[in-house]
């Protein structure tokens, strides 16, 4: 845990007054989750504020309060940058490197406004000002409930907000069942609760919204690309970019998948290799003590949590999976 003093973050919001949130690479519930509630909060004290994404994110969070003000930075740089450029103060959420932010990040470098990490992933790199840094928190959506109710303002939380809170909770804790997931968390949806949410219309924007190629793609995946390790409780998938687009694929139509093999017994280690804008990307999944987050970083130029994590390769599709197969195999 790494957190600075709530008189070190009034101190800078009292003299902030243009500010910039920046997610990482490919954002998922939690990050836009995160960024809106942020956003959303110092709008109402009054600042201005604007949220950049590195790029694109699922059709499926756009339902998200505030995803109207969103700024795609590879549809919009020259915008992006000179946001960016004249921030007062900067947060960087659900990250904790540059590299997370692919080209997003060399811009990132050249700011000189303070920034701020709040994030729950390990290892962070020392680029922040100010920290509001947990690995214990089960999400980045937790840290943001934490940030608004230490500054004195949860009365500010409105069921705009709470929307997005809730969201972050729920996808980065798959439903709530994740280890991650502990008493707090579970009184942290109390008091969203209390704002007028209604979890079953959250559940089923994100979760019931498949479009019918997106169901198929799912089976295809099941039924032809799934695939076991020899001798270790490890499953995996791995997809050809030619695959995805015979599915008519759109982002976010595999968030999830990657899940799907620990309901089979004994499975210990999932992972999903697909190929995606000259490379192959990378999501990795464990139980109980076994370290994605390690084997992440000393392998394929990622990382994460101990059991969530993620990665890149710059191999062939067909020689990462070699390579992860006779790796994945010193875990055990």
């Amino acid at each position: 845990m790494q957190k600075d003093s709530f008189q070190k973050f009034k101190k800078l919001l009292k003299n902030s007054q243009n500010i910039a949130i920046v997610t990482h690479w490919s954002p998922d519930g939690d990050a836009m989750g995160s960024s809106l509630a942020l956003y959303l909060f110092l709008f109402k004290l009054n600042k201005k504020v604007s949220v950049i994404v590195p790029n694109a994110y699922p059709d499926f969070l756009h339902w998200l309060p505030g995803n109207k003000q969103v700024i795609n930075f590879q549809a919009n740089e020259k915008k992006a940058e000179k946001i960016l450029m004249s921030a007062d103060a900067i947060f960087t959420l659900d990250f904790n490197s540059y590299k997370r932010l692919e080209k997003l990040g060399n811009i990132l470098e050249k700011t000189e406004a303070p920034k701020v990490l709040i994030d729950h992933h390990q290892q962070p790199d020392d680029y922040p000002t100010l920290y509001f840094h947990d690995v214990d928190a089960c999400s980045t959506c937790e840290l943001i409930f934490d940030f608004i109710v230490g500054l004195g303002e949860k009365k500010l939380i409105d069921k705009k907000i709470a929307a997005c809170l809730y969201t972050g909770l729920m996808t980065d804790t798959g439903s709530f069942r994740y280890p991650s997931v502990t008493h707090k968390t579970h009184l942290i949806l109390s008091e969203l609760l209390k704002t007028g949410i209604v979890p079953s219309d959250i559940h089923s924007a994100v979760y019931d919204n498949y479009s019918l190629d997106r169901l198929k793609l799912l089976g295809f995946a099941l039924n032809e690309k799934l695939k076991m390790v020899p001798g270790c409780p490890v499953a995996y998938f791995t997809l050809t970019e030619k695959e995805l687009s015979t599915f008519n694929y759109q982002k976010g139509d595999i968030e999830g998948l990657v899940n799907y093999p620990f309901s089979i017994k004994g499975i210990k280690v999932c992972a999903l290799f697909n190929e995606s804008e000259g490379y192959v990307k990378i999501s990795f999944r464990s139980k109980g003590k076994i370290d994605m987050n390690l084997f992440a970083r000393k392998y394929f130029s990622g990382g994460g949590h101990i059991n969530a994590a993620g990665g890149k390769s710059t191999l062939s599709l067909k020689d990462t999976e070699s390579k992860f197969v006779e790796l994945v195999k010193e875990l055990f």
